[in-house]
């Protein structure tokens, strides 16, 4: 790899170009120019969310309610001291594990002046947007300081690492993934390591930002930590210099991991053996994969793509993890030829052809088919930590491995042209054609939006607070889950105040042989399965006096103290029938919504 102080002209300066101080001016403006490049490609990519208040995205609603009540929470550890690692005011009266779910406590702490400032839409989507735009950014410093060295090139591949089909499938209300601008800086701390005397301070910075990475997404660092693991063995093999800095190296990783340690031992227990902790994900998750024909599919939210062309190859809009397109993919290939001799690319091909094999799940599915070929993670998906990561993602670190690729190419294809001057322009033009067709297709889009009902006056008037004195629960119909999580959403805009019966998380199956697998909500409870069915069907079930009398143990479990129904809802009426008949209390329309008083029969 070459270093910023090998190769620190810029583009196209010549030997005898512009002196010392031009140059550095030339620099800063580049930097400029780059910083600002991919700030307005976040702010593109989000435009419909910003231009209208009430939009929020289109294709993930729930975690956009969630990611805002997770927003409201950071907010709620400062103002009111709460205990940020588990909460009491989601899954009355058991609590969430936030933890063992996507807290993003080293996001919501900083940008509690936001939250209540502007409230947690606004937070959550300058955390989305900020988060791709602080993604190029990272990248673009460490491609251009530490491994590649010029700054054209670093361009190229930080846009391609923030701005990829898969981080914009993300960006469909999954800020913590898409916000991965914490890795370029594990990479660079992890060469670090290597410098002579430097050891425990290198290796104080690194624990740090891995303590930093753990509050954001721990899924991203574990696929981090692997692809670096690969590298570094490449290098170890391939470099002789590298070996002899070998004691340096884990000196400087042990003092890192004693930091990491040091700072996460206690988070962690809570996470995996604190209330609410969960033994990995459910079968059902485990078995989203990556299919195979994906890798040279179109992605929907890219210029060449649409829904039509993708929607048998994925579970849904927010997992194209893969979706380079066929030109892309060919030019990967090509690359990968093209500088075989580079130790460096020959790890990244290793890392890459681990985390493809990775994302086929336990049964290889191409163009939309089961193939009946079993997969390695068959062999996997079962092991302590494995078995909390969806598989389809481990095609998603490929996306970071192609962005390095292309800088690594077009900064060979740069020297190349400044070794060869009279074939200058016709390598220029190779360039430029080529990396064209490969991207061109691949831009993004802005993020489809729609335009969420209004919070119920009920809600924004504080008009609950009687109802929930003394320590009582909002129960809403139907109750919230991974299909409706607008209460989390209202529950985010009174700062927490307004705790919810059950919600959209994740939470320990604890019915027998379960096994205390994850599901998106808590456990189903009598009167809970209930309306869902109501939900499904659009038709009130025959309701017996034990399904009278689990209502009254349900409602009294949850310490309810209102029932709410929006009326906007499409089962608005089988709902609230169902209600009225289960409970013989008759509701009233108030604030925007149908109340049903339930203090009686719970005190």
């Amino acid at each position: 790899m070459t270093t910023p102080e090998s190769d620190a002209a810029p583009d196209g300066a010549a030997e005898d170009g512009p002196g010392e101080g031009e140059r550095l001016r030339q620099g800063r403006w580049i930097d400029l120019a780059a910083v600002l490049s991919f700030v307005l490609l976040a702010f593109w990519v989000t435009a419909r969310l910003w231009l209208d208040p009430a939009a929020e995205v289109r294709d993930n609603r729930t975690d956009q309610a969630q990611f805002e009540w997770m927003m409201a929470h950071g907010a709620r550890v400062l103002t009111d001291f709460a205990y940020p690692f588990t909460s009491d005011r989601m899954n009355v009266p058991d609590g969430v594990n936030l933890m063992a779910n996507t807290s993003v406590l080293s996001v919501s702490l900083p940008m509690t002046p936001i939250t209540l400032l502007f409230g947690p839409r606004t937070a959550f989507l300058l955390f989305l947007t900020l988060g791709m735009a602080a993604t190029g950014v990272a990248w673009y410093f460490v491609l251009s300081r530490v491994l590649i060295g010029s700054r054209g090139p670093a361009w190229l591949g930080a846009g391609f690492c923030a701005f990829a089909p898969a981080m914009i499938s993300h960006a469909n209300a999954h800020p913590n993934i898409v916000s991965q601008f914490v890795v370029p800086l594990i990479i660079w701390r992890t060469l670090r390591l290597t410098e002579p005397g430097r050891w425990a301070r290198n290796g104080v910075l690194l624990g740090l930002v891995v303590v930093w990475q753990s509050f954001l997404n721990l899924e991203i660092l574990l696929m981090t930590a692997i692809g670096l693991g690969v590298v570094v063995l490449a290098l170890a093999l391939g470099r002789p210099e590298t070996r002899r800095s070998a004691r340096t190296f884990f000196a400087g990783l042990a003092v890192a991991a004693l930091v990491a340690l040091v700072l996460l031992a206690y988070p962690l227990h809570v996470q995996f053996f604190g209330p609410g902790a969960y033994q990995g994900l459910s079968e059902l998750i485990r078995g989203y994969r990556t299919d195979l024909a994906s890798y040279v599919a179109w992605s929907r939210e890219s210029l060449a793509g649409d829904a039509r062309g993708s929607v048998w190859l994925v579970k849904n809009a927010t997992e194209e993890n893969a979706f380079f397109g066929w030109p892309l993919a060919v030019l990967a290939v090509a690359l990968l030829w093209w500088l075989r001799r580079n130790v460096v690319v020959l790890g990244l091909a290793a890392v890459g052809a681990v985390f493809v094999l990775f994302s086929l799940g336990r049964e290889i599915r191409f163009d939309g088919r089961d193939t009946g070929v079993p997969g390695p993670w068959a062999a996997l998906e079962d092991l302590p930590i494995l078995h909390s990561v969806v598989p389809t993602r481990w095609s998603l670190a490929l996306t970071p491995i192609v962005g390095i690729l292309l800088a690594l190419g077009a900064e060979h294809a740069r020297r190349l042209a400044r070794r060869h001057p009279a074939a200058r322009g016709q390598i220029r033009f190779a360039t430029t054609t080529v990396l064209t067709m490969a991207l061109l297709p691949l831009l993004p889009t802005p993020l489809p939006a729609v335009r969420r009902e209004p919070t119920p006056t009920f809600i924004t008037s504080r008009a609950w607070r009687p109802y929930l004195a003394g320590g009582h629960s909002l129960v809403t119909l139907p109750l919230p889950d991974t299909t409706y999580a607008v209460p989390l959403r209202w529950s985010a805009e009174t700062r927490l105040e307004m705790p919810l019966a059950r919600g959209y998380f994740l939470y320990p199956d604890t019915r027998p042989g379960a096994g205390r697998q994850a599901l998106f909500t808590a456990p189903p409870r009598p009167t809970s399965s209930f309306f869902t069915q109501i939900r499904k069907t659009d038709a009130v079930p025959p309701i017996t006096p034990q399904d009278r009398v689990a209502a009254v143990d349900d409602l009294r479990y949850w310490r309810a103290g209102v029932v709410l129904l929006d009326p906007r809802l499409h089962q608005a009426g089988a709902l609230h029938r169902g209600m009225t008949e289960l409970t013989g209390i008759t509701p009233t329309f108030t604030g925007g919504v149908w109340l049903w008083d339930v203090r009686p029969l719970v005190d």
